[in-house]
């Protein structure tokens, strides 16, 4: 796969699809996500902040596989704790989804997940 090809079909998409390796499980988790892309990074807002179980699974194994439109990519990620980080995670997300529904869907902003596009 391409990075262009790849990086085209986010440009027409508001949802990917990631996929995580479950902690206790071992087992593949896949799961559709929001994101923001931001030149050659994706970044990812959980729901629940640190309590959601991606979250917590990336944490734990930071291998990632995200497909948008049949394209594919595996990377690594790295979390996001910090606070003035995070609110600028939180902030592409208002810009790009609106500020209700970031509000209305994300109730815990204290973390966030920057995935490398290579």
């Amino acid at each position: 796969m391409a990075l262009a090809e790849f990086q085209k079909a986010l440009q027409s998409n508001r949802e990917i699809e990631i996929t995580v390796t479950g902690r206790r499980s071992g087992r593949q988790i896949t799961l559709p996500v929001w994101f923001v892309q931001e030149d050659d990074k994706l970044y990812l807002l959980p729901v629940r902040g640190e309590e959601a179980n991606w979250y917590r699974n990336l944490r734990n194994n930071p291998a990632i596989r995200v497909a948008v439109d049949g394209e594919e990519s595996a990377t690594r990620v790295t979390p996001i704790t910090d606070p003035t980080r995070v609110s600028d995670v939180v902030g592409k997300f208002r810009a790009k989804y609106g500020a209700r529904d970031v509000q209305a869907y994300y109730s815990r902003p204290d973390a966030a997940v920057e995935v490398p596009l290579a």
